[in-house]
């Protein structure tokens, strides 16, 4: 074994493969996403660095944060991202030794054994590269055996065979195998070459890796747990491209979703009072259902195996089951079972006949009793019979963490028993508005100002979400009073939701004070409406919230809370992934929209019926960010992306619909 011959150890060098760009992670630098408190490509050095003689990372981007971790960072020679098999050559242009291993820096699982494993066969078989195998079961229950590619060992001297095929425009990992002679190397634990590729993948390993029992209430959430000290720099410096005054929508909700981070303390509620609340635990099923084999129609229960397949069959009915009163008598070979729908199936029979493709009930030897006639090819073996369990088995997940309680979720809970749920705190927000130009409803409006109409607005779009709220009220312009605000807020929330006073026309000593209480940004977003954006986190006497400033036009507000505010909360409620995104719908539009590439646009819109009977939606008309009356209007907001352009009428465009959002 390797592990005996610290010669052979030396003579072979570990590459972790981080030169992707992260694409199904949401173009974020995988091997600097932290797991359990420290970045992927750190666990996977931590794995394979006792293993080899010498460790380089190959990274195209962020070079420095990966030099950081304490290893030479190799970047590709070719350019154009073009994938592990480049990282795999500049390896082996670079390394000094015999042999070189590599692995994925978002595999931080593999074996302790994974070289010495790979070297012994590859020596054993005379081999020119050897590669892992798992055996895996696929969704047909077949047991098929797995390569794992991007775990291999390669003799150095294959650096002209790989570049060939490089050159010749290959790029699948084991395409260039054909003429090599393979080592595989089978290993038992096939989890232990997974890949963490997406969010969902990252949070499900952050549950794995929680050291708290899962049966206690305040338990780990499945979010992105950030370390202690981790700033928003820290978090932005995994993105290559990042400029705080050019910044598009997608890049600042990536950032705003891994910043934030949800809430642990959980309670049990009774049933009724779970609705809309976010479930804290899964929901484990304590009985099957159903509970027993049970038919799905009226009709007859009989046994499958007294179906002739080329004459009538005529069966004798000795009981009638009606549901809820299982029947106690047999049914033998030759007869049947009158049953309704949701009856119990009597254990002798497997199928039940529709009565409708049954012949009327005749008059057999005893007066009192029927028979039925069954013609063939009426009924196949099973049919119209529901097994126990065959919705729900007892010990499975009825509803999991992170939901939000639907009514169908009470309903479902209800037919399992179940009266009480455990659910995350309601998220307490603090909310207000600043400006001297501000009065609430009652007081005298004077020339130049306005009443208050974003608290109203903020209220509603919070009360939807379920949020404990603390409303405190309008703040003038002034630095103490602003002071005071924040840090009031800040003790006695979990998030702060401000309108105005973020733009570029504010004063200064609004952003000043917001940044001096704690880690804050500020953004020019590349959006339509909503441009300037506040956000991070700050701190008061012990006590931190995260901060949302929001512009000050009303409009502007709603837009920036439903796109930016709106999932990070539901984030910090605890609610999984599936529950805080926006789902966009695509239809028709009715009329031509100007749009120019370079920003995002959110225009208020009417989804209609056309006469075709499609869908199609118009905009309301002017789109000023302070005409409120066109959001009371709308019920659905037209999402122009990015780079999308002038929208001719008739073209499909993404929409948004208010309906369960607002």
């Amino acid at each position: 074994m390797i592990a005996d011959n610290n010669a052979t150890k030396l003579n072979i060098t570990g590459l972790i493969l981080a030169g992707g760009r992260g694409t199904r992670m949401g173009h974020v630098d995988k091997g600097l996403v932290l797991l359990g408190g420290a970045p992927m490509a750190q666990q996977v050095m931590q794995r394979l660095a006792p293993q080899v003689g010498a460790i380089a990372i190959n990274a195209n981007q962020n070079q420095q944060a990966y030099a950081a971790l304490g290893a030479p960072v190799w970047p590709d020679d070719l350019l154009d991202y073009c994938g592990p098999l480049a990282g795999l050559q500049a390896g082996l242009r670079r390394c000094t030794t015999d042999y070189l291993v590599t692995a994925p820096c978002d595999s931080p699982f593999m074996p302790p054994d994974l070289v010495a494993r790979l070297y012994d066969a590859l020596q054993a078989q005379g081999a020119d590269l050897a590669l892992a195998v798992t055996q895996e079961v696929r969704a047909s229950g077949k047991l098929v055996r797995q390569p794992h590619p991007v775990f291999c060992l390669l003799r150095k001297t294959l650096l002209p065979q790989l570049t060939s095929y490089l050159e010749d425009g290959g790029r699948r990992m084991d395409g260039w195998h054909g003429a090599l002679t393979i080592a595989e190397v089978l290993f038992d634990d096939a989890s232990a070459f997974r890949n963490i590729n997406t969010r969902d993948e990252l949070e499900q390993s952050q549950l794995e890796q929680s050291e708290l029992p899962p049966s206690e209430l305040q338990q780990s959430t499945a979010k992105l747990h950030l370390p202690p000290g981790r700033s928003l720099a820290d978090v932005v410096g995994c993105m290559s491209d990042y400029d705080p005054d050019a910044l598009p929508v997608r890049h600042a909700q990536r950032i705003i979703g891994d910043f934030v981070k949800p809430i642990e303390a959980c309670e049990k509620v009774a049933l009724r009072a779970a609705l809309g609340r976010v479930l804290a635990l899964d929901v484990i099923s304590p009985i099957c259902v159903p509970a027993h084999d049970n038919s799905a129609m009226d009709g007859y229960a009989l046994q499958s195996s007294d179906l002739l397949p080329d004459q009538i069959t005529r069966l004798r009915i000795v009981a009638t089951i009606f549901a809820g009163r299982p029947s106690v008598v047999p049914v033998a070979a030759g007869q049947c079972a009158r049953i309704m729908t949701g009856g119990v199936m009597p254990p002798e029979c497997d199928t039940v006949i529709p009565q409708e493709l049954v012949a009327g009930g005749s008059p057999a030897v005893d007066e009192n009793a029927l028979d039925i006639e069954v013609k063939p090819g009426s009924v196949q073996a099973g049919d119209n019979r529901r097994f126990r369990g065959e919705d729900l088995m007892a010990g499975a997940a009825a509803l999991k963490k992170g939901r939000i309680v639907r009514p169908s979720d009470l309903g479902l809970l209800a037919s399992l028993g179940i009266a009480e749920v455990a659910v995350q705190r309601r998220l307490r927000v603090a909310f207000f508005s600043t400006g001297d130009e501000l009065r609430s409803i009652g007081e005298i409006l004077e020339p130049g100002c306005v009443f208050d109409s974003n608290r109203y607005t903020l209220f509603g779009m919070l009360t939807r979400l379920g949020c404990d709220l603390i409303d405190m009220g309008s703040v003038r312009d002034e630095p103490q009073a602003l002071e005071a605000a924040l840090r009031s807020a800040c003790e006695n929330a979990d998030a702060i939701i401000t309108s105005g006073g973020v733009s570029v026309g504010a004063a200064d000593y609004t952003k000043q004070m917001m940044a001096a209480l704690g880690d804050v940004t500020f953004w020019k977003i590349g959006m339509r409406p909503g441009r300037p954006l506040a956000f991070g986190k700050i701190d008061s006497n012990g006590h931190s919230a995260f901060l949302f400033g929001l512009p000050g036009n009303p409009v502007a507000v709603m837009v920036s809370f439903y796109f930016f505010a709106r999932g990070a909360l539901l984030h910090m409620m605890g609610a999984a992934a599936s529950e805080t995104s926006t789902p966009l719908l695509r239809v028709r539009s009715q009329d031509a929209i100007r749009k120019k590439p370079g920003r995002t646009e959110y225009q208020r819109g009417v989804l209609t019926l056309a006469d075709d009977g499609m869908q199609q939606v118009r905009i309301t008309g002017s789109q000023g960010s302070g005409v409120l009356r066109s959001m009371s209007e709308a019920n659905c907001m037209v999402v122009l992306h990015d780079e999308q352009g002038n929208v001719n009428a008739g073209d499909s465009v993404d929409i948004v619909l208010f309906d369960g959002l607002i």
